[in-house]
């Protein structure tokens, strides 16, 4: 194995050599925490600059979903105190991503809830993303399930300029975790998204039983699909849900996720995304500093967010320039 200081001087080359599994888990099982921050640092750094990315959602209908995806509230499997409502009107969505965009944010995606959306819904959001294209120039994001092609064709058409379709965790866990889809499916919807020209932003949720290896395992799996903007999700457990008791991840295992994800995918935007309002500021500034360089502001879904005035003074404390003018569809090449 090579050592970590080998590792950072080979990332920060011209010819790069990628983490292999079993070296992210042996400085898993070896490497000091102060260490992997530095080098998972240095790396951030070196490969994505001083650029930060952000983003906000609206959830543009609520609950009754059928899949059941044992983290959710939002499934129809469990009881829950989630909303529940049909698609939202455009008026609402146009007012959110004006007000967004005036916040310095760089994107917005309509959020629905359900394993897919019918034809009829999908030309109803299109018309919203038409509108909400006139108002701003916000980037159009969408995460809609597991769609067709034609169906992501209609939303590019529409101005949509990336599908957020999350892996959720490593193969060997995901199993576990949802039996009404598989991530095959997830991963068809991804090859259509690019196929219609579409890039594409996929992450998942750590603190739901998996191992460190299981980490490491979904971390890799994302870099095989040429993810470049990979939300990281803090587990929220939801009353009523089958992970409603599953313990609390420490700081530590936090942070050293992702000093393990950024070693593995050196030049992918990692988010924070839902959950980390579970972090202390402090422990938000650490995760910065190791690698966090883009963030989901405002409210998440069923879950609360950060204001984004919080954040963006957040992001300029910690020395990062918001910016909504990086994209990842011309380095994506799965």
């Amino acid at each position: 194995m090579r050592p970590l200081s080998d590792i950072v001087t080979s990332l920060c080359s011209s010819d790069p050599v990628e983490v292999t599994q079993e070296e992210a888990l042996q400085l898993a099982k070896e490497a000091t925490s102060e260490a992997l921050y530095e080098a998972a640092h240095s790396v951030t750094r070196h490969c994505m600059g001083d650029a930060f990315d952000t983003c906000s959602i609206i959830n543009v209908k609520s609950g009754h979903c059928s899949e059941d995806c044992h983290w959710c509230a939002q499934s129809a499997h469990y009881h829950t105190q989630a909303d529940a409502y049909p698609l939202l009107d455009v008026e609402p969505c146009v007012a959110e991503s004006r007000t967004n965009r005036q916040a310095g944010i760089g994107r917005i995606a309509l959020v629905a809830s359900g394993r897919g959306q019918s034809n009829r819904e999908i030309e109803r959001i299109a018309q919203h993303y038409e509108a909400m294209h006139q108002a701003s120039d916000i980037k159009l994001c969408a995460s809609m399930g597991l769609l067709t092609k034609e169906q992501l064709r209609r939303l590019h058409e529409a101005g949509v300029t990336t599908y957020h379709c999350n892996l959720e965790s490593a193969p060997s866990h995901f199993p576990k975790l949802c039996t009404t889809h598989t991530q095959a499916e997830k991963e068809q919807t991804i090859r259509w998204a690019r196929e219609v020209g579409l890039q594409v932003c996929s992450g998942g949720i750590i603190g739901m039983g998996e191992t460190m290896a299981q980490r490491i395992e979904f971390a890799c799996y994302l870099r095989s699909l040429a993810i470049r903007s990979i939300p990281i999700n803090i587990l929220q457990p939801i009353a009523g849900t089958p992970l409603a008791e599953e313990p609390r991840l420490t700081d530590e295992e936090y942070l050293r996720t992702v000093a393990l994800f950024r070693l593995i995918n050196p030049t992918a935007f990692l988010r924070f995304s839902g959950g980390r309002l579970r972090l202390s500021p402090e422990v938000m500034r650490q995760a910065m500093y190791i690698g966090i360089n883009s963030a989901i502001t405002g409210d998440m879904l069923t879950t609360s967010g950060m204001q984004a005035r919080e954040d963006m003074q957040l992001i300029a404390e910690m020395g990062y320039r918001n910016t909504n003018e990086k994209d990842w569809r011309t380095e994506e090449t799965a």
